[in-house]
């Protein structure tokens, strides 16, 4: 039979084969077609043949076709057939679809459409026909009529493309029928049907069939909803992320539950390279992405999640998108440590704005995730770190010296996104070892090509990625000696860093430290004082940290990239004999520098102390060293003054002279080593019972000895040094005496330090030391008093003292708080002078300053931050014990000497210290307040707070600053009551904002503010900072700007001077001396504070707005979590308004003030704009304006816009007054006129600003009514006319008195006079305002 269908088919006309296939029964054919179909025989021929004898023409053949083809469907789905042979029955299907009439097509549609609902196709391989046959639909031209009515093909298509989406998808044919759904061409309405489906399906699917669906999404985006195909995609991974991190942070029984980790991580990895690749194709997909992560950009968090930093990542391979993507994620960084800055210094803010997960700690995750073999992200990664650290890296600033980086800056937005930089760069150098070799590469670059701007953090980098992993490092060591090559021309600071930095890898890479000696010993002969001061540098860090056998333990030593960071054992090789043979060699070098500049000798002679404490077997070549050194400028003789050849340490070059050899630091050298080595290598040496090497010792104590009697007997004279002396700087003879002064009172303060440290409390010792300061003074003295004489600057700059920190501690320590009665004696001489005390007390702060402006002091230890911070706390516990227990007032009515007195330095150092321990020590400061408090027992620690010690502090300069309120206003001594506002204020940041003891603190400043009535403006300036600092943190401060500005008004008076303003006296602080310029420009800085948060929170509701009406769900549900906001707004803005509605009729004197008020003035109206621009936003929503808003315009049109004119016309009043008063004084001096026209014109430029602010203000506002139906522009009242008009009545008038005038020649009638007095008047009312 089948044989018969086919050969029929061949005939050239169809008649045989249609009455032959009518003459079957319908189950024959479908049989025979399966008997066929799956014995795999000529299936297709047998069918190509039925269709050919079933025309859609005849009924019969219509039936009989629809028949075959809903048969072959169901046959090609049973999974029954071969491939081959279900592919060639599909073709076949395909061809035929365009021959059937449309209601057929319809039925067909619809059975697909019922399969589908009910689940019951087998392979899905049938879905393939579902596009031609909607196709064929489409294209039919006739009417087809369904149940309700005739519907073209097209929209009975588009009803089928409803009701198939809105019906339910088994999700194993999810990927078919999207993938179906790209070779059906759709609308953009049935694209979004579509992609709403496919979206919605996302959860219910696997996690490993998400991909291939995404993939087949993104085809189809490209016919349309690309915008909404990447939210929906982006929305289930952030979805997925957020519960698979609760997940893990949670229960460690879910776990069992979830996706691992691994699984997510690399789905995510494949979808992300399906986005990037559809980008690369689809332009227009790029651009929809950074368009929808652009408008979310006013609340980074809202848009941006770990996945689409990532995905933005991998896009920037895409050249065109590159940089764009990098601005984006810049821009996003910032902004986002902007607002986290901008919250935590506001208490208003925090109350109505919860801060989610910060942006950079996403990019981490994304870095953490990137483990999973997402290689396409790390590129983007390791640039985005680059681009970070370059621009936001510290900056040059004036001289060429980098600021030093302190703890309370890196709080700033911008330190921060450069140190995420740096965090981004080092953890993917820990994961991924592809890129370890660029990261390298880029760092070290920049540490050579940017030499000329600071780059420590790039120093600090390179010394995290080193410490990290030094062997990993050993492969790239060739880029590492590269740049060893151009160390000569490096600044020298970058060297100091840069050696330090790869100091780890020269005890792994022998060939390294070779290749850096080389360097070194090329650089020491190097032309540039730079390049020979960074061979030093080397050397000495070679020394310090190759140990000799027979060393004391590294656990002496201090500085933190010391021996134990490297887990290695690197002496294998060479061992410790090797290391002495190369040691003895550098020193071997090291003693060619004493021959050269005086920087370079310093350098060495800083070094040496720190080599021997870290590698004391070198003790005797160096003491060797140094002993022969001063040998050159001992004078041996003991009856010879001085004892030191000083000429000798000066050389003249041509005219000029300079500093050869810096024997005071070579002294101060000598003296550390003296007493390290008695502390630590004598005690051993006596175990031992070893003599032999102890000759230097005792050889360099004498000389000492000796030099200090005989410094104590020389006079002035005998160095060629007294009063007579010449000093300028001008003259050979002066500078050589002035490096002689400095020279010879750097002597003595060795000695002082040499022969307390060697006292042991012994009376004649002291007796020595005062001697010495004695001498020392004299020397000062001298110095001070041609200083001030030759009014040159030089000696106004102290030179920074040689006392060690250490020593400066115990000093102190001794003198104020040793009371051992064995001590007692000894310890009066040197108490007895108040010179020396205060002497102790002024080193002290130097050395605070040192440490604040650096972040190290000079001197031993001085770099190490824990033996600095251990000498701070000492320090501290005295100033604080001595300023606390002797005020200033009692110690200054017993003596009036010039000066500060001891407690005043006391507390100016307190000041000083506060600060630097939150600049530097941020993370001790529990440590250092504990260290403060004398009565602390050791079980004590857990117990007490920060908060609480900080409070015990604070109570104590509580104390001192009523002492000082209390005593006489003459006697007030603002100096000392402004530090301890200052002390005050520190040790207020140290306070738990939500803690009791903050709120008494805030009260009580509050009190002082209110009590007390004194006239000092900068005290008054420094309580009200105060005030504020603590106000913000609390709650918002505008009530108290409100009571402020009415005390202004009060006491400066009314603009219009027939006013009388009641006095409100909420502050007493407010006075006729302090109100204007003082107070009232606190007030304004904190108003413009006030209105930037204001700016900020309105910003933020703009672009939740902008995106609800995007997402066209702008229901009055939606908006209604605003609500609260746009309450605190108004508010805010409100109070603000009654501030500035005081002000402006305040009579200010004009200047700084009156320029500040117009300004913020300005701003005021800006932001009362955009807000009057928010509520035109939400009224195209059905939401209407909320009353209070109504109340606000109100308030604004009644109570500051009029005013706001008045005030301007004020102003320009009292400029051409002053304008007229500096033309009548100095009529012949053009130039004194042309400056006052000058400073007017400067002082009016901000009223066209406020007027213009004003015009737009009510112009929104007219759209605003339009608009919301509600009449907001009855309050307004017409601006001021101000445009130039020649009004005619007025110039008659003024014609008129002028012909009056020139007809009485000069007699003023009775009736000219009446007549011009109101034309004068009114002229005044219409023209005065012109502007």
């Amino acid at each position: 039979m089948d044989q018969k269908i086919i050969s029929l088919a061949a005939e050239k006309t169809a008649d045989k084969l249609q009455k032959f296939l009518q003459s079957l029964k319908e189950d024959d054919l479908t049989n025979l077609l399966q008997n066929q179909a799956v014995k795999g025989k000529a299936a297709g021929a047998l069918l190509r043949g039925i269709f050919k004898g079933s025309p859609c023409s005849e009924e019969a053949g219509a039936l009989r076709r629809h028949k075959i083809y809903t048969f072959c469907i169901q046959l090609v789905e049973s999974g029954d057939l071969q491939k081959e042979v279900a592919s060639e029955i599909i073709g076949l299907l395909m061809l035929e679809a365009h021959n059937f009439p449309g209601p057929f097509l319809v039925e067909l549609v619809n059975e697909f459409i019922d399969a589908v609902r009910e689940g019951s196709l087998v392979n899905g391989k049938s879905l393939e026909l579902l596009p031609i046959i909607l196709t064929a639909l489409a294209a039919k031209k006739e009417n087809l009529t369904d149940g309700k009515g005739e519907l073209s093909g097209e929209e009975y298509k588009k009803q089928l493309i409803n009701t198939l989406c809105s019906g339910r998808w088994d999700q194993q044919y999810v990927i078919q029928l999207t993938s179906m759904f790209k070779d059906v061409p759709l609308s953009a309405e049935e694209v979004e049907f579509v992609t709403e489906k496919v979206l919605k399906m996302f959860p219910k699917l696997n996690l490993q069939e998400i991909p291939p669906l995404v993939y087949q999404l993104l085809i189809l985006s490209s016919k349309g909803s690309r915008k909404r195909v990447l939210e929906g995609i982006i929305a289930f991974f952030n979805e997925l992320d957020k519960q698979h991190n609760e997940e893990q942070s949670g229960d460690e029984l879910l776990d069992l539950l979830t996706v691992p980790s691994g699984e997510l991580r690399h789905v995510e990895g494949t979808i992300i390279l399906h986005i990037v690749f559809a980008i690369k194709l689809d332009r227009d997909l790029g651009r929809e992405l950074l368009k929808h992560l652009k408008t979310g950009q006013q609340d980074p968090n809202k848009n941006l999640c770990p996945f689409t930093i990532a995905l933005l990542l991998s896009v920037t391979r895409i050249r065109r998108f590159e940089e764009q993507v990098f601005d984006l994620l810049k821009t996003s960084v910032v902004k986002s440590f902007k607002d986290l800055h901008l919250l935590q210094g506001s208490k208003f803010l925090q109350n109505l704005v919860s801060h989610k997960s910060c942006v950079s700690a996403m990019i981490l995750e994304v870095v953490k995730n990137s483990v999973h073999s997402w290689d396409h992200v790390t590129q983007g990664l390791v640039e985005l770190g680059f681009i970070l650290m370059d621009s936001y890296g510290p900056k040059k600033i004036l001289e060429g010296k980098a600021v030093e980086i302190s703890s309370s800056l890196s709080r700033m937005p911008v330190h921060q996104a450069c140190k995420l930089g740096a965090s981004i760069l080092l953890e993917t150098f820990k994961i991924h070892e592809m890129v370890r070799q660029e990261i390298l590469e880029q760092v070290l670059n920049r540490v050579v090509t940017k030499a000329s701007s600071p780059i420590s953090h790039f120093l600090e980098l390179l010394s995290s990625i080193i410490v990290y992993a030094p062997l990993v490092l050993q492969s790239c060591s060739s880029k590492i000696t590269e740049t060893f090559d151009y160390l000569s021309f490096l600044p020298f600071q970058t060297v100091q860093g840069l050696l330090k930095a790869v100091q780890p890898l020269l005890k792994v890479s022998m060939s390294m430290r070779d290749s850096l000696i080389l360097v070194l010993r090329k650089a020491m002969f190097a032309s540039q004082l730079d390049a020979r001061k960074s061979a030093v540098a080397g050397f000495l860090l070679l020394l310090k940290n190759f140990k000799v056998l027979g060393s004391l333990s590294s656990s002496q030593c201090s500085q933190s990239i010391g021996v134990t960071q490297v887990h290695v054992d690197v002496h294998s090789r060479y061992g410790s004999v090797a290391n002495e043979t190369l040691c003895l060699e550098i020193i071997d070098s090291l003693r060619r520098c004493l021959g050269q500049q005086a920087d370079v000798r310093i350098m060495l002679y800083e070094g040496f102390y720190d080599v021997l404490r870290r590698n004391s077997q070198l003790s005797n070549s160096v003491m060797q060293t140094l002993l022969s050194q001063l040998k050159q400028f001992y004078e041996p003789k003991p009856d010879l003054l001085p004892p030191l050849k000083l000429e000798a340490c000066l050389v003249a070059q041509g005219d000029q002279s300079f500093l050869q050899e810096p024997l005071a630091h070579l002294l101060c050298c000598i003296q550390h080593c003296l007493a390290w080595y008695k502390r630590r290598v004598m005690p051993l040496q006596q175990e031992e019972e070893e003599e032999e090497e102890e000759g230097f010792y005792q050889d360099l104590n004498d000389m000492l000895d000796s030099i200090t009697n005989r410094m104590i007997k020389s006079e002035l004279e005998d160095f060629e040094l007294d009063k007579s002396s010449d000093f300028s700087q001008t003259t050979d003879t002066g500078i050589r005496n002035n490096l002689c002064a400095l020279l010879v009172m750097g002597v003595y303060e060795t000695l002082i330090e040499y022969n307390f440290s060697i006292s042991n409390f012994s009376k004649n010792k002291f007796e020595e030391v005062l001697s010495l300061f004695m001498c020392y003074k004299k020397l000062s003295d001298v110095l001070k008093e041609k200083a001030s004489k030759g009014k040159t600057k030089m000696a106004s700059k102290t030179n920074d003292s040689l006392l060690s920190m250490k020593f400066v501690s115990d000093l102190l320590t001794a003198l104020f708080r040793d009371s051992t009665p064995s001590h007692e004696e000894s310890l009066s001489v040197l108490r007895s002078s108040s010179e020396f005390m205060r002497y102790t007390v002024s080193v002290a702060l130097q050395k605070v300053q040192q440490l604040k402006e650096t972040g190290h002091v000079s001197g031993p230890d001085g770099q190490n931050p824990d033996k600095v911070f251990q000498n701070l706390c000492d320090i501290t516990r005295v100033l604080l014990w001595r300023y606390t227990s002797i005020p200033t007032s009692v110690e200054e009515s017993g003596k009036k000497e010039k000066g500060k007195s001891i407690s005043l330095l006391c507390l100016e150092g307190l000041q000083k210290i506060f600060d630097v321990v939150q600049q530097f020590y941020q993370p001790r400061i529990r440590q250092f307040l504990r260290a403060l408090d004398v009565t602390d027992n050791e079980g004590e620690e857990a117990e007490v707070s920060v908060t609480q010690r900080a409070t015990f502090q604070t109570r104590q300069f509580q104390r001192c600053l009523l002492n000082l309120l209390s005593s006489q206003e003459e006697d007030f001594n603002s100096k000392e009551a402004l530090l301890v506002i200052s002390v005050l204020s520190s040790l207020s940041k140290l306070l738990e904002p939500s803690s009791q003891q903050f709120l008494q603190m805030l009260s009580w400043t509050s009190k002082i503010c209110k009590e007390n009535s004194l006239e000092d403006a900068s005290f008054c300036k420094g309580v009200m900072n105060l005030l504020f600092s603590l106000h913000v943190l609390y709650k918002s401060p505008v009530s108290l700007l409100r009571d402020l500005s009415q005390d202004i008004h009060g006491e400066l008076g009314d603009i219009d001077e027939d006013i009388e303003v009641e006095k409100t006296n909420h502050f007493a602080m407010v006075n006729l001396r302090t109100a204007a310029p003082t107070v009232c420009l606190v007030a304004l800085s904190q108003a413009e504070k006030v209105l930037e948060e204001v700016d900020w929170l309105i910003t933020k509701l703009k672009g939740q707005v902008s995106q609800e009406i995007i997402s066209e769900e702008a229901s009055s549900q939606a908006a209604l979590p605003n609500q609260p906001i746009e309450k605190a707004i108004i508010i805010q803005l409100g109070t603000l308004l009654t501030f500035f509605h005081e002000l402006v009729q305040t009579a200010l004197p004009s200047g700084s003030c009156v320029d500040t008020l117009l300004k913020d003035l300005c701003k005021m109206y800006t932001i009362l704009t955009a807000l009057v621009k928010y509520y035109l936003q939400v009224c195209r929503s059905s939401r209407g304006i909320p009353k209070n808003m109504e109340k606000l315009v109100k308030l604004s049109g009644s109570h500051l816009t009029p005013l706001c004119y008045s005030f301007i016309c004020y102003v320009q009043n009292k400029k051409s007054d002053n304008l007229k008063s500096a033309g009548e004084k100095k009529k012949e001096k053009t130039a004194a006129v042309a400056t006052a026209m000058a400073k007017v014109l400067r002082e009016t430029k901000p009223i066209p600003n406020l007027i213009f602010a004003i015009e737009q203000y009510e112009k929104f506002l007219i759209h605003l009514s339009k608009r919301s139906k509600v009449n907001l522009m009855q309050h307004m009242k017409l601006s001021t006319s101000r445009d130039f008009k020649i009004k005619g009545n007025i110039l008659d008038m003024v014609l008129q008195e002028e012909e009056e005038e020139e007809n009485q020649e000069g007699t003023a009638s009775e009736h000219g006079g009446q007549n011009e007095e109101p034309a004068k008047k009114k002229r005044k009312k219409e023209m005065k305002c012109l502007s």
